[in-house]
């Protein structure tokens, strides 16, 4: 399968899919069904906590697809692992799950933090099916290794001695 990756890749999908799922849990929220997991002592914190993760999502795209330019490193068939692709391999799907995630937040409910997991979990099955299988099969040993060093979906900086 050495022809061109989809521009988009499953990132319309994943987007809608979670979109949708924020929107039902706050119906959820607002319309009363969940009201025993609201947390009114620490209102503030969670808010706070909301804003960093827009701010820190919104950050991520644009870094990743802003300064990066990957839709133009996709269209090169050029695979990308330096910036903010040497501390997440989906910067983007990584950067919606913490808008999302953030917008949670606002609603101080702990039931809705379920929310988050069901997010990664997702995008995890999501990816392991499809785009890493693309990018495996393009890149070859460069993507394999490239994976084992860089995670999924959320930000972290590698150990000096794991490249």
């Amino acid at each position: 399968m050495k022809n061109k990756m989809p521009v988009f890749g499953v990132g319309p999908i994943y987007v809608i899919s979670i979109f949708i799922l924020t929107l039902f849990g706050i119906y959820l929220d607002k319309s009363g069904k969940i009201v025993s997991g609201k947390i009114f002592a620490f209102n503030n914190l969670f808010k706070f906590i909301g804003i960093l993760l827009i701010i820190f999502g919104i950050f991520l795209w644009i870094y990743a697809v802003i300064f990066q330019k990957i839709n133009i490193r996709i269209g090169e068939d050029k695979l990308l692992t330096n910036g903010v692709y040497s501390i997440v391999r989906n910067p983007v799907y990584s950067a919606f799950t913490f808008i999302l995630t953030g917008i949670i937040f606002f609603r101080c409910n702990l039931f809705l933090l379920i929310f988050p997991i069901v997010f990664y979990i997702y995008l995890s099955l999501l990816m392991i099916n499809t785009e890493e299988k693309w990018l495996e099969d393009k890149f070859g040993y460069e993507y394999i290794n490239y994976k084992n060093n860089v995670n999924r979906i959320i930000p972290w900086f590698r150990h000096k001695n794991s490249r």
